[in-house]
């Protein structure tokens, strides 16, 4: 196999992560052992050319992901904030 082969699996079993899981890029980089770039490359360059169906998918949820992630970032600030006021 080679090193363009690993790459396109990858990039399915990374679609199909996501998918399943509805995680954000984040979240399948840990899982994964990856950078979140080189995770949100292979799914929004490589994938679509070998799944399109499971790219189209992947692509809603990423773009759900980031129509939330200020309500994300501000709950995340929420907590923090909370936690230092009781220690």
């Amino acid at each position: 196999m080679t090193n363009n082969d690993s790459k396109n699996v990858k990039a399915v079993e990374l679609g199909k992560y996501i998918a399943k899981t509805e995680c954000t890029v984040r979240d399948a980089a840990k899982q994964f052992g990856m950078g979140k770039s080189t995770v949100h490359k292979y799914v929004t360059e490589r994938l679509p050319a070998l799944e399109p169906e499971l790219s189209e998918r992947v692509r809603k949820i990423l773009d759900y992901n980031l129509s939330v992630r200020h309500l994300r970032g501000g709950e995340a600030t929420k907590q923090k904030c909370a936690h230092k006021t009781t220690t």
